[in-house]
């Protein structure tokens, strides 16, 4: 009778990750849910990740791998997984993070139970507040990805019909912000989203990941994204345009303080004035009152006054930390 549910396609991502391969694939195949199907896509890998993924074909009949010609970016390697899936329902996996072996039944009778279109679990290795269980339109759920609260847009920590899926493609050009681009699309397109606080997910932090190695003119394609997702929103999410302008304020002062501690990619200032620009064209009051805290408004307000303001409260607050550090040992 379990076998009767319908199938989920788990979708994985794989490129140059093989120390932490095995533990995700692992947590996969011991999922509770009774009929999934696990779609390894190779990503042109020039580690051991590729051998891995054969391995686990050979193994179980439930995983399948697609081996890319080269490296094509993870907006490629997922659409070819999207193409492929069988399933009813979709969910992203990132092959450097795990799930907990519940994380697809809880999230399958979540939605199944509010009739929604997309569910959505808690995750480990963010700073996010959890809240409670609810159900949401698509404009408290805007709101809450704003506000950094109880989730954000990535594609991980959730389950998607396939229908909805399959009507959006991952751009390959945002570059470190196509998960921001294929939310708001799925936003757009959902009556409901339901959320559950557990924390079923686990999201790995690592060093050299893009999003964690400086800033670079390819990270900060997201600035041209979140222009763009914002003139669209007033068109056409007029109620939840604010909420995008306070994504676009926050992701500035963030990329503005990784420069201020790391430096960037040779011009650190010509960065610094561009991300002045951007909070300057996105800022209104309205906007910073959805600042997920007091430390992230003050920093968009310091950036939207001028690049010499930015940076010393920057290094007043390093400063401060450093103290606090000391203090402490």
């Amino acid at each position: 009778m379990e076998l009767e549910k319908p199938k989920i396609s788990v979708i994985v991502p794989v490129y140059n990750v093989e120390a932490y391969l095995e533990k995700c694939l692992l947590s996969l195949a011991k999922q509770t849910y009774p009929n999934i199907e696990v779609i390894m896509v190779d990503d042109g890998s020039v580690d051991n990740g590729g051998n891995i993924c054969d391995a686990w074909t050979a193994c179980d009949e439930r995983f399948q791998v697609i081996h890319l010609p080269k490296n094509s970016g993870l907006s490629e390697a997922r659409n070819e997984g999207v193409i492929r899936a069988s399933g009813t329902y979709i969910s992203f996996v990132d092959s450097d993070d795990y799930v907990e072996f519940d994380m697809l039944e809880t999230l399958y009778n979540a939605l199944v139970e509010a009739c929604a279109d997309v569910s959505i679990c808690g995750s480990y290795g963010l700073h996010i507040t959890n809240g409670s269980a609810r159900t949401l339109s698509p404009e408290e759920a805007a709101c809450c990805m704003a506000r950094r609260f109880q989730f954000l847009w990535t594609a991980w920590g959730k389950l998607f019909t396939a229908k909805l899926v399959k009507q959006i493609t991952f751009d390959k050009d945002a570059i470190c912000c196509e998960d921001l681009l294929f939310f708001y699309q799925i936003l757009k397109r959902v009556q409901k989203i339901v959320y559950v606080p557990n924390k079923l997910y686990h999201y790995i932090y690592r060093e050299g990941s893009l999003i964690n190695n400086g800033v670079t003119e390819k990270r900060c394609i997201v600035l041209s994204i979140l222009d763009q997702i914002c003139e669209d929103a007033a068109v056409c999410f007029p109620e939840v345009e604010v909420h995008f302008h306070q994504v676009a304020l926050d992701t500035a002062a963030r990329l503005a303080m990784q420069i201020a501690e790391n430096g960037a990619d040779g011009r650190p200032n010509d960065y610094m004035k561009r991300l002045r620009d951007n909070t300057r064209r996105h800022f209104s009051w309205k906007a910073l009152m959805f600042s997920p805290d007091s430390k992230s408004a003050v920093a968009q307000m310091a950036l939207c006054c001028g690049v010499t303001v930015f940076t010393i409260l920057a290094a007043v607050y390093r400063l401060a930390k450093s103290l606090r550090k000391n203090s402490m040992e």
